[in-house]
């Protein structure tokens, strides 16, 4: 149980990030909602959390901005004094190859998908040392299987993992631990535009060959986080926990039924 806690999750207005904020609020802690463009969609995750009977507040920010990213933490430290659990969940990219990359793209995907997990980590851990601080990063199987046009996102990733692995070190001495979780696919419009477009629903889909006979729900990789943040994790530090119902076991689902492309 979480109850007490104060929670921050970024990119928490909708998809996989909604899913982790009501998952939290439902094992009893408070959670500060970060959005960047839907702000009805984060007001409603809002009303959603407090109807559990928990305390939600909603902050704007594009966490790619450092600046914008150093006021929301701000924020909470004004508003609640500590923080408790950080979840990096935000993320973005553009699909492009590798040699279809420009510097903006490039630099738009990294800032947001890695610095803002290390400048966020940073701010985060001045609000929760030596009271047993959580902080999960949100990655995906892009980080190490190749899936066109996935560059930008996936070397994001890789490096998430990787900063995740450092921090755990670092931050332990500090009463913090330092995890992430690692998705294959999830049906939200994000995920099912790099999937292209194959839902539950379509017969065809190679999600239907994976050992678990079915995608991966924005659930799955909440229960996850909500473990990760709980005591009984204590001793998982610096792991990526994968949450992929046994698709990356299975290297062949990757070209679909029959083996095409």
């Amino acid at each position: 149980m979480l109850k007490g806690k104060v929670a921050l999750v970024t990119g928490s207005s909708r998809g996989i990030g909604r899913a982790i904020a009501l998952r939290l609020a439902r094992e009893g802690a408070d959670v500060i909602v970060n959005y960047f463009r839907r702000r009805e969609a984060a007001e409603q995750t809002a009303r959603d959390i407090e109807e559990l009977g928990v305390k939600a507040s909603v902050i704007r920010a594009n966490v790619g901005d450092p600046e914008k990213l150093d006021e929301m933490f701000d924020t909470v430290a004004a508003s609640f004094g500590r923080l408790d659990i950080f979840v990096s969940n935000a993320a973005s990219g553009l699909p492009r190859s590798a040699l279809d990359l420009d510097a903006k793209v490039w630099g738009w995907t990294m800032d947001i998908n890695a610095r803002a997990f290390l400048l966020g980590a940073q701010r985060a851990a001045g609000l929760m040392e030596g009271r047993g601080g959580k902080i999960v990063a949100i990655t995906s199987l892009g980080s190490k299987l190749v899936w066109p046009g996935y560059t930008a996102i996936g070397v994001s990733k890789a490096t998430l993992e990787a900063l995740v692995r450092y921090l755990a070190v670092e931050l332990a001495p500090k009463d913090i631990c330092v995890n992430a979780v690692g998705a294959s696919f999830v049906p939200t419009e994000v995920g099912l535009s790099y999937a292209g477009g194959a839902g539950e629903e379509d017969e065809g889909a190679f999600w239907k060959t994976t050992p678990a006979g079915r995608m991966v729900s924005p659930e799955d990789v909440a229960g996850v986080v909500a473990f990760l943040c709980g005591s009984e994790s204590f001793m998982i530090r610096g792991q990526t926990i994968i949450v992929d119902g046994g698709f990356s076991l299975t290297p062949l689902n990757l070209k679909g039924k029959g083996g095409e492309n």
